[in-house]
């Protein structure tokens, strides 16, 4: 067994092939050149690479829930953060958090 982590379930047990590794847990496995930590890559509208940290606009409205509220396309989201999901970006705009996905917004 090798110290690594698959990304899709999150859990440490791998066992190391000759040629690929396997994931002893869920049984998926993956060839040893394909990386294995951070594999996850979210990009915004315009295909680019989004890091921890980054300021993002929203590119249309957005209506929030059942409700009327509505985010405004040009609305900042600061400081965001990766999470696994649809919903791949974590943030706040105005105070309140927000989960959004990365086809609404663009690196600023």
């Amino acid at each position: 067994m090798q110290n690594l982590v698959y990304p899709a379930c999150t859990l440490a047990d791998v066992i190391s092939y000759p040629e690929h590794w396997e994931c002893a847990t869920c049984g998926h496995e993956w060839p040893k050149d394909a990386p294995i930590e951070g594999a996850r890559i979210v990009k915004d509208a315009n295909g680019t690479p989004l890091t921890e940290g980054d300021t993002l606009a929203l590119i249309k409205d957005l209506k929030l829930g059942s409700g009327s509220q509505v985010l405004k396309a040009g609305t900042k989201a600061k400081n965001i953060q990766l999470q696994a999901g649809d919903h791949g970006i974590s943030c706040k705009i105005d105070g309140s958090p927000m989960a959004l996905k990365a086809c609404f917004v663009k690196k600023s």
